[in-house]
């Protein structure tokens, strides 16, 4: 009877251990998990602050409230052209931006936004999730405590705004114009001089001369910046960004403490955010361009085809100069040409071909 009623005792401390070790473990489930993500732009900007507060309440939704992400504009922690740094050190676990941003970080990063005459919307999605591109930029920010993940896409962008007339390359010469990355690289060799301005501070600039044209993103972010009122003359195409990636960069220490199932909840929200800000992009674009034209009277341009061609040429160089800065610089080039290459003849048959053929409707 005694060595039943002590195996009974040892049965139900079994089952209480049990108990009280699956409640720490619930418990720890249920713990909420707090990160505050930086950004570039101003705060609830339409679609690239609003994209980010999609991005934070994606994660908090598809984590039943386990990682609640708070979201800050530009200056609200860090300045603008700071959140890189302010990642990387854990001053906040996740930083919204522009990969391009941070080539004095290391040239390479430029690949990860846009290249000038490079790779569309939907080219650059093919080329970072089937093409290696993403093991690319993740071996890259590695060396910085970060890892990229693509979290939004503007789609082609805009060619800038100016206050004359581009009618050949020489009006290119002696320009100040506020143009980021690689496009801006180019801009310098063709005889103008770039700036590397953040978004809140395009318009002031414009407005008191200390630039001559700009570019930002599109008809639907450019209205809402008011730069109409600074610069009549809107060129497209935007040569400089065919497809623009924004980043969601994330502090590798604060990603590796994340439970599994989280880390997957976060990926899946990167890539739920970029598809979301393209279309979102795709749908607001004409409605604020036929704005801008119709009521604020914006004449609208076209590059002349020598201008484009001139640039496309000095383009080529810009990128494969890139491309020389190191051994990763090179591999990230070779792929991204590879990829563009064979992807263009596909495009060709498809997009091109159908956009042709709709044309003759």
């Amino acid at each position: 009877m005694k060595r039943r009623d002590f195996i009974k005792g040892v049965g139900v401390g079994s089952v209480a251990t049990a108990g009280m070790v699956g409640g720490i473990q619930n418990a720890a489930a249920a713990k909420t998990i707090k990160w505050k993500m930086v950004t570039s732009w101003p705060k609830n900007f339409p679609g690239l602050g609003t994209g980010a507060n999609f991005l934070a309440k994606t994660i908090n939704d598809m984590s039943g409230g386990r990682l609640k992400v708070k979201v800050y504009g530009a200056n609200e922690i860090v300045p603008a052209l700071e959140v890189f740094d302010a990642v990387s050190r854990g001053t906040a676990q996740m930083g919204h931006s522009g990969a391009y941003y941070w080539k004095g970080k290391h040239p390479a990063t430029q690949f990860f936004t846009s290249v000038p005459f490079g790779l569309t919307a939907q080219e650059m999605n093919a080329w970072l999730y089937y093409g290696g591109g993403m093991q690319l930029w993740e071996e890259l920010y590695d060396q910085f405590n970060l890892i990229p993940n693509a979290a939004g896409n503007t789609g082609v962008q805009m060619g800038g705004w100016f206050n004359k007339e581009i009618n050949s390359v020489e009006d290119l010469k002696g320009l100040k114009m506020r143009i980021p990355g690689m496009g801006g690289e180019v801009l310098k060799r063709a005889g103008g001089t770039p700036v590397t301005l953040p978004g809140g501070e395009i318009y002031t600039s414009m407005q008191s001369g200390a630039i001559d044209a700009t570019e930002w993103v599109g008809p639907y972010n450019d209205m809402a910046f008011g730069l109409y009122k600074v610069a009549k003359f809107y060129y497209s195409p935007g040569w400089h960004e065919p497809g623009s990636t924004m980043e969601a960069m994330i502090n590798k220490d604060a990603f590796n403490k994340l439970p599994e199932e989280l880390q997957v909840i976060v990926r899946a929200a990167c890539k739920v955010a970029n598809q979301d800000m393209l279309a979102d992009y795709t749908a607001r674009n004409n409605q604020a361009l036929q704005t801008l034209v119709n009521r604020h009277k914006v004449q609208l341009r076209q590059f002349p085809d020598d201008v484009l061609k001139k640039l496309n040429s000095l383009a080529q160089e810009v990128v494969a100069d890139v491309g020389k800065h190191d051994k990763l610089s090179e591999k990230i080039y070779q792929s991204f040409t590879a990829f563009k290459n064979s992807v263009i003849q596909w495009s060709a048959v498809s997009e091109q071909a159908y956009m042709k053929a709709r044309e003759l409707g």
